[in-house]
Parts: structure tokens; C-alpha cells; sequence
């Protein structure tokens, strides 16, 4: 993830700048706080994490590590491409984004914001009939075997596993839950781990047994109110 951005605004004044527009979806996709490198580390940790919805101005995300507010974030969204803001609000599990972006990045933007909201119903359509999902709820909790829990983001999940993000991932063959389900890191992932179930599972009832209950909800509406 490239972290050149150029926020300089050199250009003429966006179209989008009078009229904007706004995506309101599951986009998959990785971020980075730039001011947080692990102990020893060279460069950011990066996450998984999904876009909820995104105009010229704000984006609103959900991710296993929230930032505080004020705080840089380095975003990549399929389809979107780089999107490089701060934080100017908290949520559950997630925050809202105020975007840095010239006239001409914020007019680019504009144009891919037309595009999916046009397309991306038929995007869905494709995606069933792939053996990994995407969640309706990204959020999850995993337990360790000495009762240590932490928020967890499920990038995908199958029958017979799941892909994780989390604030730091256990090392390869740790047994732990991931919600009600019970399993081993079997890989590590740039952006996370992926779980092997102990059993296989019904796909059509998995998120019932990973997303714990009475979650506050991450909604479009969040971003109007930053």
C-alpha cells in the first residue's frame, strides 16, 4: 500500500464540489494508521476492514482498530482505489473518515461513486456463487484458550473456515473461537489469519454462530453526523 498521496488543492474546483454523491454498501478493503508501528516494526500494521459508505467528503468504515479521533488513516478499497483522511469521529467498531482530496481526486472519486452505485447489485450477484462469503455483520469476537478476547473483522468465511483481522494475529496453530465456533490458525494473512474450523458448518447458518449478539449497529446515517 502506497502511502504518496498528493492533498494539494492545485486544480480547478470538483463538479462534485456543488453536487455530491454518495455509495452506500459493503466494499472489502485495508487500512493503516500511520502514527502506530508495531514495536520493532519498520511500517504500520495494515488491517482488513469494510467500507459502509462513501462520499467525496466523508467515508464511513468498520475495521478490528479504531482510531481516535484526529488520527491519519491510509485507506484501499476495491474499486475505489487510495483514500487518504483522518478521523473525525469514533463508532462501534469502526469511525468515520474525513477525506483529503484535490478537486481533481475528489472529481475521480465522484465518477466511481456514478459507477457503483449503477453496478454494484449485479457485483453481488457474482459473488453468490463464490464457495467464500462476505458476512452482513463484519464484526466478530475471538477467544483464545486462556479466556483473552479481542474484536475481530471476518474478511470471508466457507464451511470450513474463516479469514480474520485483529488488532494482532495469534501465532500459526493456536486453538481459539471465533465466536461460538471453535478452531486453529492454520494460516497467517497480510492483513490478518485464517481459521480452520474443527467441523464443518452450515454456511447458510455460520453468522448466527460468529457475530455475538446485540452488536451497536454501523449504519450509512453515521457519516451524516460527523
Amino acid at each position: 500500500m502506497s502511502l504518496d498521496v498528493d492533498c494539494a488543492d492545485v486544480s480547478p474546483r470538483s463538479n462534485f464540489d456543488w453536487h455530491d454523491v454518495r455509495f452506500i454498501g459493503a466494499i472489502g478493503g485495508r487500512y493503516a494508521m500511520a502514527s502506530r508501528p508495531h514495536r520493532g516494526a519498520h511500517k504500520a500494521p495494515v488491517y482488513a476492514c469494510r467500507l459502509c459508505s462513501v462520499s467525496t467528503r466523508l467515508a464511513v468504515v468498520v475495521g478490528p482498530v479504531v482510531g481516535r479521533p484526529g488520527e491519519d488513516i491510509i485507506a484501499h478499497f476495491d474499486g475505489f482505489g487510495l483514500l487518504r483522511g483522518c478521523i473525525t469521529r469514533q463508532l462501534p467498531s469502526g469511525f468515520v473518515m474525513d477525506l483529503r482530496l484535490n478537486a481533481t481526486g475528489r472529481e475521480k472519486l465522484g465518477r466511481k461513486i456514478v459507477w457503483h452505485k449503477k453496478h454494484f447489485y449485479e457485483q453481488l450477484e457474482d459473488r453468490r456463487e463464490h464457495k467464500r462469503i462476505q458476512l452482513r455483520e463484519p464484526r466478530t469476537v475471538v477467544t483464545l484458550g486462556d479466556g483473552t478476547q479481542m474484536p475481530g473483522f471476518v474478511i470471508d468465511v466457507s464451511s470450513s473456515g474463516i479469514a480474520l483481522s485483529t488488532r494482532s494475529a495469534p501465532p500459526l496453530g493456536t486453538p481459539l473461537a471465533v465466536g461460538r465456533l471453535v478452531g486453529r490458525v492454520a494460516r497467517i494473512l497480510e492483513v490478518g489469519f485464517a481459521v480452520k474450523f474443527l467441523a464443518s458448518q452450515d454456511i447458510e447458518e455460520i453468522e448466527t454462530l460468529i457475530v455475538p449478539p446485540q452488536l451497536a449497529p454501523i449504519t450509512a446515517a453515521d457519516g451524516d453526523r460527523a
